[in-house]
């Protein structure tokens, strides 16, 4: 396996990791770096084709899962604020008649 492919793999392995550990931060460096990676890989005269199309099917799955996560994250988010806002209105009212 050439050095672009290793690489590749170990990236998407780290991205897996920050994934499930809800890295933010982390995720998006290692999204940047993924993509510089790919375009490496793609261009890399020793690529073998096969390795690089189970790799590349590796990557579609880990990002369709990522979407998901950081759906469900933003829903959460989105429930929270809501709470928030609607407990910020309730302690007006009460400010107000209090």
């Amino acid at each position: 396996m050439s050095q672009a492919m290793l690489q590749l793999n170990e990236t998407r392995a780290a991205l897996s990791d920050a994934m499930h550990n809800q890295d933010w931060e982390a995720i998006g460096d290692l999204d940047q770096k993924c993509r510089e990676q790919v375009e490496v890989a793609m261009q890399d005269a020793e690529r073998d084709e096969q390795a690089l199309r189970e790799t590349m099917e590796q990557l579609l799955a880990l990002y369709a899962e990522l979407v998901q996560v950081c759906t469900a994250q933003r829903s959460a988010i989105g429930a929270e604020l809501t709470a928030v806002n609607r407990s910020s209105k309730g302690a007006k009212v009460y400010q107000m008649f209090g």
